[in-house]
């Protein structure tokens, strides 16, 4: 079988006019980027919204991988084998697992994106641009202090990071402004990746020019001496921020193997961020097609719960279904099988891993009443009683689980799961969030997504985390949703506790307001918000030939 990059670099793809008529969209929206991108005109996202929107999402991940994209993309494709008009819905890639753990970002095997190569690298810029308004912003404020400090900025109480759009834990800690005289204010400094970076989160959730640069407004970057929160609007800086994102904030057109129309744009991560595409990017889809297809970062714990609790309850969305992806690999890993034996069939380590999909499950259909499938990503080491035993365990859940092969044959491979998505969408549900913004304080958001998503006893607050909450709240923010910053690999805040941990509880270090974005970061267990690069990066595989053509990239 050819890898990713070789699957992808055989296909010829569309001029993006033509895809861009399969959507229905006019010339006139388009702004070319070559023959095969396109950035759309804001003005389709105004266009009344007529699709059924489908969140897929997964079991926690693992080393064995779930495949979450893949079957994002082979369900927009199946669909259109069945005669619906669908469009998919993604985050764009960072560079930061391209070159560390993950590689490619756009799929695999015959379920991709394309052309693979630009969306995983450079794209359209808009990495670049959102690093370069985040860190335009720290460079005004630091330079507010240093030109005499009008606003009274205490130094220490700086909160704004630079960021940079790749894995480099050397940046998470520094000191900054050294060398006395004109170069700067000493003062220690961080780094975040700049899919952690608030800016991220900001053109992610903004729904128009005017919205973004009010949002950018609002962030707060640091405090006076007076404990008075200090914003970008106070040091005058959303207008030249906004003025370098007014490109980016613009969905980007691409499509799959198969010439199904991809709306690839933002990208924040779903461990320390809110883990969706734009929202300008699935109300544009949504405005186009009869279903979309997108896709939450992670687990259900963190992409789906974000989804569901932030992006879906401010941008006034309404999914139809659930796609919930697992593996018969993973799965065993959950249940204490040994990595190297994954091949081998293990029924007693697969039913002690079905706890982890069983609360999955549970947290869709009865937390956030939505009705789901469990689509699993076969793969051909999975043997008939594996498959047997996995369907049986969720019997008693009213939730059909749909062999997937997306991988291996495309949209042809998702045509059972996409009539079950049909159905699915043509029922009623009861979509509810998780907890009510009016329900209590900072500590009972926290503490509802705690016990109900990830099945804690309860959390315990460190002192720090008691002092910033009773801040935020004094300063008017105990109203917004919390967006929790946690491990991606358990339930828990213990990367190490697999499977449907129980008896344990949520430790939160931590939580700082994102004002622009519109919610509560709250930082729990040992997760950082500036990754680092494992021993043997994938970046050691990637290269470039004489011709420019890329390999090594997945």
């Amino acid at each position: 079988m050819p890898s990713d990059i070789e699957i992808a670099q055989s296909h010829t793809p569309k001029h993006i006019r033509e895809i861009a008529q399969t959507a229905g969209v006019d010339e006139c929206y388009l702004e070319y980027y070559g023959r095969y991108k396109a950035k759309l005109d804001l003005a389709l996202a105004d266009r009344p919204p007529k699709a059924k929107l489908v969140l897929v999402t997964a079991i926690n991940p693992t080393a064995a991988g779930e495949g979450k994209t893949t079957t994002t993309v082979g369900l927009a494709d199946g669909l259109r084998r069945i005669g619906r008009n669908a469009i998919v819905a993604l985050r764009e890639p960072s560079l930061g697992p391209v070159f560390g753990i993950k590689g490619g970002a756009t799929g695999g095997g015959y379920a991709q994106v394309v052309p693979m190569e630009d969306i995983n690298l450079h794209f359209t810029g808009d990495f670049h641009a959102i690093g370069a308004a985040a860190n335009l912003l720290a460079a005004m404020l630091d330079n507010h202090i240093f030109q005499g400090n009008e606003l009274g900025i205490d130094p220490n109480s700086v909160i704004w990071p630079r960021c940079v759009d790749m894995n480099d834990r050397q940046l998470r800690n520094v000191q900054s402004g050294l060398g006395g005289g004109k170069n700067g204010v000493p003062r220690e400094d961080h780094f975040c990746i700049t899919v952690a970076s608030e800016v991220m989160a900001v053109l992610c959730l903004a729904s128009s020019i005017a919205d973004l640069k009010a949002r950018l407004g609002r962030i707060v970057v640091a405090y006076d001496a007076n404990g008075n929160a200090i914003t970008a609007h106070d040091l005058a800086a959303e207008g030249a921020m906004a003025a370098l994102l007014k490109d980016a904030i613009k969905p980007n057109l691409v499509q799959t193997l198969e010439g199904t129309p991809a709306l690839v744009h933002g990208g924040p991560f779903a461990n320390i961020a809110h883990g969706c595409n734009s929202v300008l990017a699935t109300k544009t889809a949504m405005a186009l097609a009869d279903y979309v297809i997108t896709e939450a970062g992670f687990g259900a714990d963190l992409g789906a719960e974000k989804f569901l609790d932030i992006k879906c309850r401010l941008a006034d969305l309404k999914p139809s279904a659930v796609v919930i992806v697992a593996t018969v690999r993973a799965l065993k890993l959950h249940g204490g099988a040994d990595k190297t034996a994954l091949a081998e069939e293990n029924i007693a380590a697969l039913e002690a891993g079905i706890p982890n999909l069983r609360r999955h499950v549970r947290n869709i259909t009865q937390v956030y009443g939505l009705p789901a499938v469990v689509a699993i990503n076969r793969f051909p080491t999975d043997t008939p009683r594996e498959l047997e035993a996995l369907q049986g365990a969720l019997g008693d859940l009213q939730c059909n689980v749909v062999l997937s092969e997306v991988w291996a044959k495309g949209g042809l491979g998702a045509v059972d799961l996409a009539s079950e998505v049909v159905a699915l969408c043509d029922k009623p549900n009861r979509f509810r969030y998780a907890y009510r913004l009016d329900e209590g304080g900072i500590a009972d958001k926290i503490r509802a997504v705690a016990t109900r998503v990830y099945g804690a006893d309860d959390i315990v607050l460190e002192e720090q985390a008691l002092r910033q909450i009773d801040k935020l709240e004094r300063d008017g923010y105990g109203n917004m949703p919390v967006c929790m910053a946690k491990t991606q690999y358990s339930f828990s805040d213990n990367a190490a506790l697999l499977g449907a941990p129980t008896g344990f509880n949520i430790t939160v270090r931590g939580v700082k307001v994102s004002a622009g974005a519109g919610f509560v970061v709250v930082y729990t267990g040992n997760i950082m918000t500036m990754p680092g690069l494992p021993k043997v990066p994938a970046a050691n595989h990637i290269d470039v030939k004489d011709d420019g053509t890329i390999t090594g990239l997945f």
